[in-house]
């Protein structure tokens, strides 16, 4: 292939300006299409191949984040089991993953994938990988799926979740795997962040009676669904998009669902102490973790904020590090937990 060169003529300062112009926007566009493909329906290939599974949120195939953690020997994971039904028909299931053990009264996490509220999977995997660090780190992990859009829009997934907590706190589930019913906490990942953070939130009181949790740790969670203001965190055109498909609704300027899904809104005093987890340059935008660190300052909510760089989303930043600090938080927050 030849190449020509030929000298500048006429107006060519302005040609090469336009083309400079059309090549960043071409551009600016590739990069933010990238961005959201991590936050969005498309399904990528990512890890080790599964024919069960469904892509996680990391879709990068670099060994990063969770993708670091190795499971250790003697982790038992029981799939597919029922936690509840829906009345339009839909079978809700979880794995849990957890240590052989004769100890009674063991913490419990429900473990909430993300997605974008539109796909993911409890056994893909990233989320795989999850369930099994938190049974290494002590837990009995419950992975969790809930029903998605198209097929439902909120409050579906926050109400699959709230069965999901009831049924491993039934006394009859809690024996069967050792654990306390009144130290059941919540983690959370992108779509699921947001999800785990307004189970934190939902109802008032006691934290050991029906579908409240003890603690929340999230990551990368859209926090504030109706942000329309730079101290909130505005969200991209493509966050928002996806946050208007999973709430039904055409605006957010008219949008009701938008402040019932931020769990700010739902805040009060007696909510559990929160780990928000997040990179620094992501799609969603810093200003969120930062807003709900603060709202939850303001209710003198025992909570801990974890930035690192980068661009990195979800368990993408969920490496040995972040592991460590999520767990620890965890552990701190369920052992001081009210007694049942």
């Amino acid at each position: 292939m030849r190449s020509v060169f030929s000298p500048p003529g006429p107006g060519s300062g302005s040609r090469r300006t336009r083309l400079l112009a059309i090549a960043c926007a071409g551009s600016m566009a590739i990069a933010a299409t990238a961005v959201l493909a991590g936050f969005h329906t498309e399904l990528h290939n990512v890890g080790p191949i599964d024919a069960r599974s469904e892509a996680s949120e990391l879709v990068t195939t670099d060994i990063v984040g969770i993708r670091t953690f190795q499971s250790p020997p003697g982790i038992t994971v029981d799939t597919d089991l029922t936690y509840g039904t829906q009345p339009d028909g839909a079978l809700l299931t979880l794995d849990v993953c957890f240590t052989e053990s004769s100890e009674t009264g063991r913490p419990a996490v429900l473990s909430i994938h993300g997605g974008s509220w539109t796909r993911g999977d409890k056994g893909n995997s990233d989320w795989r990988a999850v369930c099994q660090w938190l049974a290494a780190e002590g837990f009995v992990a419950y992975s969790v799926n809930y029903r998605l859009v198209p097929d439902v829009t909120f409050p579906a997934a926050i109400d699959d979740l709230a069965l999901a907590v009831e049924w491993i706190r039934n006394p009859e589930n809690a024996e069967r795997y050792g654990i306390n019913p009144a130290r059941i906490g919540a983690f959370g990942g992108s779509a699921g962040g947001n999800l785990a953070a307004l189970l934190g939130a939902r109802g008032s009181g006691s934290l050991v009676e029906g579908s409240r949790v003890a603690a929340v740790a999230e990551l990368s969670g859209p926090i504030d669904l109706a942000a329309d203001t730079e101290a909130t965190g505005r969200m991209p055109v493509g966050l928002e998009r996806i946050v208007l498909d999973y709430l039904g609704c055409v605006s957010l300027a008219d949008c009701e669902a938008a402040t019932s899904a931020s769990p700010p809104s739902e805040l009060d005093e007696t909510d559990p102490p929160v780990f928000i987890g997040t990179s620094t340059e992501e799609f969603v935008p810093l200003a969120q973790s930062r807003g709900y660190a603060a709202h939850l300052a303001r209710l003198g909510i025992r909570h801990e904020l974890v930035t690192v760089p980068g661009a990195l989303h979800s368990i993408g930043i969920l490496d040995e590090t972040m592991r460590e600090r999520v767990a620890a938080f965890l552990r701190t927050a369920l052992s001081t937990a009210p007694a049942d």
